[in-house]
């Protein structure tokens, strides 16, 4: 597959125009022209980049890339070592944001919605990316954060009463602690996301909603997965996951 078709079909998929975002989408740093394999993964690590070569992969496709706002823009040190490993091998790297939390049926949200068992009802919050909806097995607090940690595979953190009756949920992947006072404005009982900060447990216990911290990168693995599968099907190009563990 050419890489100008690839670019082209990840951008008509995704609409990254409709985003305003924390770095550019897209292609970010320019390989060979063919692509043969693609390595997805969750963050643009040397880790993943030292699997891609070893697979022998033509481009990397990633959650987390470079080049976010507010960073030092020299490319010192870290930095250096990915893009020159990327740029030695003649291997491209395309990353998707907050295209890839928003889309509805192949983004962050709307996998891990469907991993947990949610039926999604709506969208609010910035640019949408704030998900509710039911959680049909209907039990408290303390079931739901058990049940969200067999099915991620770490253990995630309950703030709040455990023996909250839940539910309406809201969720958002990663680091979306920002979004449980309008979690809590929509009358849910009980706000997912990856990362707690300290005035989250305050808002947990004063507003009575449940608030669970599940692993940025854990609820963000699943969304790269289903566009992957999605560019197999659609395109017959070869696509890996690799899942580089990260316990935050």
């Amino acid at each position: 597959m050419q890489l100008k078709e690839l670019m082209s079909a990840l951008d008509v998929l995704l609409e990254p125009r409709r985003y305003k975002d924390y770095a550019p989408n897209g292609l970010q740093v320019e390989g060979r022209a063919e692509v043969g394999k693609i390595v997805t993964g969750v963050t643009a690590s040397q880790a993943l980049i030292e699997a891609a070569i070893e697979r022998g992969a033509g481009a990397i496709l990633v959650h987390h890339g470079y080049f976010w706002k507010g960073e030092d823009a020299g490319i010192c040190g870290m930095k250096r070592q990915r893009i020159r490993s990327l740029l030695q091998h003649d291997i491209s790297l395309l990353a998707y944001h907050l295209p890839l939390d928003g889309h509805p049926q192949l983004g962050n949200n709307a996998s891990l919605g469907s991993v947990l068992g949610f039926e999604a009802q709506g969208q609010a919050g910035e640019q949408d990316l704030l998900w509710h909806g039911c959680w049909a097995a209907g039990d408290d607090a303390a079931a739901l954060n058990a049940h969200i940690s067999s099915i991620l595979g770490r253990s995630a953190l309950l703030l709040g009463r455990a023996d909250k009756p839940v539910r309406r949920v809201a969720w958002c992947t990663g680091g979306a602690q920002g979004f449980f006072a309008d979690a809590i404005s929509l009358g849910v009982d009980a706000f997912i996301t990856g990362e707690a900060s300290e005035q989250n447990y305050h808002m947990a216990m004063e507003s009575d909603v449940a608030f669970i911290a599940a692993g940025h990168h854990a609820t963000e693995r699943y969304g790269i997965q289903s566009l992957g599968e999605h560019l197999m099907k659609s395109t017959g190009i070869k696509v890996e996951f690799i899942d580089i563990n990260n316990p935050v």
